[in-house]
């Protein structure tokens, strides 16, 4: 069975990077699992602008290896708590995330 970003990470999460960007963290808590999925080229940015429908040139994928970590940072669709936005903190836009196969 194939697993998932969401078996394999410690914590994914999303919030606001100021009122015009979205950032997620995705951490593990094993070096070896960070670097599988991180060699695996699971999180790149053609992934995200696919999933979140944004365009490649927005998307930035930062790979920590000191920290465990895979950021990823792109643009809001509409800002921080204007009246077309759904999600005022931005904390519930990684769940996409955690169904990508590894």
């Amino acid at each position: 069975m194939q697993q998932t970003i969401g078996d394999l990470a410690v914590l994914v999460r999303s919030k606001n990077a100021g009122p015009f960007w979205l950032t997620f963290d995705i951490m593990f808590d094993s070096p070896d699992i960070y670097k599988n999925v991180r060699d695996a080229n699971i999180i790149t940015r053609e992934k995200i602008a696919e999933i979140y429908r944004r365009k490649l040139d927005d998307i930035i994928v930062v790979n920590h290896d000191a920290a465990l970590a895979i950021k990823v940072s792109f643009p809001r669709a509409h800002s921080s708590g204007s009246a077309l936005d759904s999600d005022v903190f931005g904390g519930q836009q990684y769940a996409p995330l955690l169904s990508l196969n590894v």
